[in-house]
């Protein structure tokens, strides 16, 4: 793939140095965002055996906590402005060749304030407030005299509706997502083809293996009336050294021979479907994939890491992936004033619970030197566009299903609202121990009971304000009733990985001001 990046990249910029340029523009997004979550995060003061915390039901594992902890009388919310701003340049050149330079600044207010009032110092080379690269792309099209366009270089790249790979431009923490790749497509007059490439980890320029790549096909069709159908492979491929233990040459031999820390390349394959389109007065939108594949970064995950209680300190080197999800929305535009849309949908990520135990299982953890634990695998979002929690979803939920109900109405010329009402619940339930607490690991790990799976009711109310085409003002407001599940605790964030449980089920706000002006 490198090699074949290179040649391509060779081609096209000695193609378009004999270029004649034709054409320059300058635009740019600043986007300035105050947010409000009165979802009291985990008290800063006790970082240890601290109220949120929860031991997972095996031995082997250390404890694991989560952000919030649902308690208003324990911990404080959490506020922040968050400002984008984005500067860029496009030449046309003829013989159809574009350039795109695009730079960005993300921060927040505060972070990159100069002086101190206390003692008068000025610093101006804190290094908070500089550009990065965020696109920068050559791009040519009708190549070879055929209806095909190829960009090569740092470039955003969404997939279909962004279900899997998308921008981040949607997330409450807008920080942008760009790849480094080469992405080629065919555009016929009902089929589109295109096959992306991208470098997402680079170990070094001398190395054989140990990097982490990307590499996508994708097909459109539009040949059906107000209809469009996608259909994508996916292949992450990590290369990344894993190894438990740091041992000798011989100790390695030794381990490779009992079966334990020797694990394979990652690869994490997804394929999908996604049929969009509308029916009369009716839209839809729907799209469901499947993940297989080797699981070696996710194995490694669950290894020791320092338990006091297992010998052993190897992961799972034959996880897997073998999870479904999918979301589907549908709705009804009335042809009345407002235009008001009503719609229903939902969401569904297969996932597992990683931490139950047998008896046998415990015991042989316990006593077993070489003892490696079974994790399973919970659908992996990927690089997704889409939050369905405007509370603790940041594109990472899995182990879960959501199913939603709104309206969305054009009030006048310029205003529109957007109200939806949803109910979330977890689908594999953390096995909590009996015998153990937040504060006390239980020594008999086998003896659990599950947590209830339900995850809470949440509301969303966002107001958009069309000043001009190109200045945009945004008020929303979500409220979430949380539910047990997230009260006692269920792993449903960070890919499944995560542990997302308080120490109450105090209700949670969240309230977000935005303006946007694109030139």
């Amino acid at each position: 793939m490198r090699s074949a990046a290179l040649v391509i990249l060779g081609f096209v910029t000695s193609g378009s140095a004999l270029a004649d340029l034709q054409n320059v523009q300058v635009g740019g997004v600043l986007r300035i965002r105050g947010t409000y979550y009165n979802a009291p995060v985990m008290s800063d003061r006790a970082n240890t055996l601290s109220p949120g915390f929860r031991y997972p039901a095996t031995i082997g594992h250390l404890p694991v906590t989560s952000i919030f902890s649902w308690d208003h009388n324990r911990s404080h919310g959490w506020q922040f402005v968050e400002q984008r701003t984005r500067l860029n340049v496009k030449a046309d050149f003829t013989d159809n060749v574009t350039a795109f330079v695009e730079l960005e600044n993300f921060g927040y207010w505060g972070e990159g304030f100069r002086s101190n009032y206390v003692t008068g110092v000025d610093n101006r080379s804190n290094g908070t407030d500089n550009a990065t690269l965020y696109q920068s792309y050559i791009e040519v099209q009708d190549l070879f005299g055929e209806p095909l366009r190829l960009r090569v270089g740092r470039q955003e790249f969404v997939l279909g509706s962004g279900f899997l790979i998308g921008n981040n431009d949607g997330k409450s923490l807008f920080t942008g997502l760009s790849f480094d790749g080469v992405n080629l497509v065919y555009t016929g007059d009902k089929l589109t083809v295109g096959a992306f490439a991208a470098k997402l980890a680079e170990a070094g320029p001398l190395e054989e293996d140990g990097d982490m790549d990307l590499y996508t096909l994708y097909a459109t069709y539009t040949g059906i009336e107000n209809t469009t159908l996608e259909g994508y492979w996916i292949w992450v491929r990590d290369a990344r050294a894993l190894e438990d233990t740091s041992t000798g040459w011989l100790a390695s031999r030794i381990e490779h021979a009992l079966g334990v820390d020797d694990y394979d390349v990652t690869n994490l394959h997804t394929v999908g479907l996604r049929a969009a389109g509308t029916l009369g007065k009716f839209d839809y939108n729907g799209e469901v994939a499947y993940q297989f594949g080797s699981a070696g970064q996710l194995g490694k995950a669950w290894s020791l890491a320092g338990s006091p209680v297992s010998l052993s300190p190897y992961g799972d080197d034959k996880a897997t992936w073998d999870n479904w999800g999918g979301m589907v929305e549908a709705g009804y535009t009335l042809d009345t004033k407002y235009t008001p849309r009503l719609f229903v949908g939902g969401c569904y990520f297969g996932g597992a619970d990683n931490s139950k135990l047998d008896f046998l299982e415990w015991l042989d953890a316990a006593v077993n030197p070489f003892y490696k634990p079974h994790v399973d695998s919970s659908f992996n979002r990927l690089f997704s566009n889409y939050e369905y929690s405007n509370a603790f979803d940041s594109t990472d939920l899995t182990n879960c299903w959501f199913g939603r109900a709104g309206a969305s109405a054009n009030v006048t010329d310029k205003i529109k609202v957007l109200l939806y009402l949803q109910y979330m619940e977890a689908l594999e339930a953390f096995n909590a121990p009996v015998l153990g607490n937040r504060w006390i690991i239980s020594p008999f790990s086998f003896w659990t009971h599950p947590n209830p799976r339900d995850l809470g009711w949440e509301t969303f109310l966002d107001v958009t304000y069309a000043y001009s085409e190109d200045l945009s003002f945004e008020l929303a407001w979500g409220h979430l009733w949380t539910g047990e599940g997230i009260a006692k605790g269920n792993f449903v964030v960070a890919e499944g990985l995560g542990f997302s449980g308080g120490t109450a089920k105090d209700s949670a706000d969240c309230i977000y001001a935005e303006s946007k002006i694109t030139f």
